[in-house]
This record gives structure tokens, sequence and C-alpha cells, in this order.
């Protein structure tokens, strides 16, 4: 497979990057996560005005018409910053289940105002157990009540789509953040750069407009924008891995031992060049998954694709970082050092979406019920 990049894309990983370079630096970035709850407007702006909202939308409804393979570019910028903005939560998890929806009008309604930035929609993605959702049907639509313990994004969101279980099958409505019956409040989470929050509803009335999907329409909208997600998030931990690279290689440049440039030894060139295969096997594997992808490959591709690329870039997230931080020795875990906030967001992104183990134990599922058919 060929996955040379055109000028085009490059161009736009380009633009992204310099974008997030400046405008999401360490004391920037430390700053919207411990001061600001997670979230930098500012940059949100910025980063709509760019266009890295609109990538993957249609041009009929406001956004750039491209591919897969131009928004793993776009979350690898967002990996290397740490970029405290809800991207990944509003424009790929959201955005995406809402495209695989496949209804003209819910398209029409929600996916100009994502593309431009303007609205920012969460999707509960189940990071933690809370009470169990229930759904009462009403004249006009459905009352709900439950406590979803740790939503992404959900202080920034102005909604939150959610999938539940209604009296004639399962649901994907859309609730809004401020309406009456629903409370929310940070959660302490262990990555600082992309905050949770505890949402609570209480008699919440959802009306039928707001019901996007059913049955199962809604089952297979929320499965395939898992699994297309799944291979941008791997994406974003490829960033992860690359920005620890490269900012080890720096400091082994400029720390000197025994008169010499800790660059110099052996042992840690060795290190560093295991590194940067385990970057490179990652990036490969997602760009080979966002290639076929934008192939239009069917749900087990897709399942194949999300879990290949979902696990190699987890182990090179979990593998770059650790050794990141051995290889900057004692300073590795101190506050001066951004090394242990792309230690936590690894750790923090292997339970998103489903660990690797279970996205093995899928794929092993589907294969033998393959081979038994």
């Amino acid at each position: 497979m060929d996955l040379k990049l055109t000028d085009e894309q490059r161009q736009i990983a380009d633009s992204v990057e310099e974008l997030l370079a400046n405008a999401s630096d360490s004391a920037r970035m430390r700053h919207a996560a411990f001061e600001g709850g997670g979230f930098d407007p500012a940059l949100w702006q910025q980063v709509a005005e760019l266009g890295a909202c609109a990538v993957h939308i249609p041009e009929a409804y406001g956004g750039l018409g491209l591919g897969v393979t131009e928004l793993v570019l776009v979350a690898e910028a967002f990996g290397r910053r740490l970029a405290c903005v809800p991207w990944l939560e509003s424009v790929v998890l959201a955005g995406t289940t809402i495209l695989y929806v496949g209804e003209e009008a819910v398209a029409a309604r929600w996916l100009p105002s994502i593309a431009s930035g303007e609205q920012v929609v969460t999707l509960d993605i189940g990071l933690l157990d809370g009470a169990p959702l229930t759904a009462r049907r009403e004249d006009g639509g459905w009352r709900l009540d439950g406590v979803l313990l740790a939503v992404p994004a959900a202080m920034a969101a102005q909604w939150l789509l959610l999938a539940v279980q209604g009296e004639e099958g399962p649901l994907l409505v859309a609730v809004a953040l401020d309406a009456s019956g629903v409370s929310r409040r940070p959660r302490a989470n262990h990555d600082a750069t992309r905050p949770v929050a505890e949402v609570r509803l209480q008699g919440v009335l959802v009306p039928d407009g707001d019901c996007l999907a059913r049955g199962a329409a809604a089952d297979n909208a929320l499965e395939l924008g898992r699994r297309l997600t799944a291979v941008v998030l791997a994406s974003e931990q490829v960033g992860v891995a690359q920005q620890c690279l490269d900012l080890t290689v720096a400091y082994l440049e400029q720390r000197v031992q025994f008169g010499k440039p800790l660059a110099t030894f052996q042992a840690l060139k060795h290190r560093c060049a295991c590194m940067m295969v385990t970057v490179e096997l990652a990036r490969s594997a997602v760009l080979g998954a966002a290639r076929q992808l934008d192939g239009q490959a069917d749900a087990g591709r897709m399942l194949r694709l999300a879990t290949m690329a979902r696990c190699l870039a987890d182990d090179a997230a979990q593998y770059c970082t650790q050794e990141a931080i051995q290889l900057h020795g004692g300073v590795g875990f101190t506050w001066e050092f951004d090394l242990h906030l792309y230690f936590k967001r690894a750790q923090a992104a292997r339970s998103w979406l489903g660990t690797p183990t279970a996205w093995r134990e899928s794929l092993a599922a589907a294969l033998l019920d393959e081979a038994a058919a």
C-alpha cells in the first residue's frame, strides 16, 4: 500500500502543527489544563477558523469533505501538543456518529454547527459505570433519569449524545446540557488535558425531534463511529509517542555527562532507535487503516483496521512515554518537564473506547464466527 502523502495533505498537517506549536505551547497548555478546566476557548476558535473542525464533514453541511487520512494527520498534531480543546470529542466522536446515522435531516441539523466549531457536541462512551439510565415514553418524547459518571468534554459542550434503552429498543438521543433536570460538575481526572464531568439527568424530557436514530440504526451508528474514532485516537497516540521521542532526543543532545553529550552514548542511541521504530510502525498502521477507510471498508474490515491501529498505537504511546521519562533521568519525573503529562495522556487514553485487550478479544470472536460460518 502506498502511504505517501500528497502535497495538500502535508500542507494540512503542517498548518495544524504550526498553529498548535504557537498557540498551544507548554505554558499555554498547562494554563488551560490546570487553571482553565481543561478547555482553551481562544484556541478552539483558532482551530475552528483554520478548518480543523470541518475536515471530514461533507461540503453539503459546511465541511471540507476530506477523508480519514486527513483526519488522522490532524489528530497526530493534537496529540503532539496535548491541545486543550474538545476536537476529538465533538468533531470525531460525535460528528462521525451523526454521519453514520445516515439521515439527511439529522446531518443537516447537527453537522454545520460542529464543522464551524460554533457548537460542541459530545458523546458518552461509558468510561465509568453510573446509575443505569432509564427512559420512559411520554407524549412527544422520553423522560430520562440516571447518572453518567465521566462524560468527556461535558463542561465545554452544549449537547450530549446518549445511547439509551427505550421501551421499543435502543435509542440515540441528543440532550441539551442546559436543559431542565440536567446538572454537571467537573471530576478529577488522571489526564488534566482531557477533562471529564459527571452528568446527572433527573426527569429530563427529550422530545422526539432530538432522537437521532432508533433500533438497529442507533446501534450501527454508535459502533461504526466508535471504530473510526479508534483509528483517529490511535493517530493522536502516535503524536504523543512522537513528541516524547523528539523531547528525549533534544534532551540527550543538550545534557552533558563525562564531558560528552548523552546523545553520543551508544546504549542511549539504541533506546531512541527502538522508540523511533515503535512510532513508525504505529504510524504506518494508522495511515494504512485510514487509507482503507477512505476506500469505504465494510464493518468487518473496519473492526480489523481499528484493532490494528488502536493496539499498535497504544503500544507506542505506552513504550515511548515510559522510555522518555527513564532517558531524562531524575528530572523526567519533575513538574517542570511535560513528560508526566504525556505519560498520563497515554495511560488515560488506554481506557477510551475499550482497552486494547478488549479490541483484540472482539476481533478474535469475529474471526472465529467467520471461520465457523
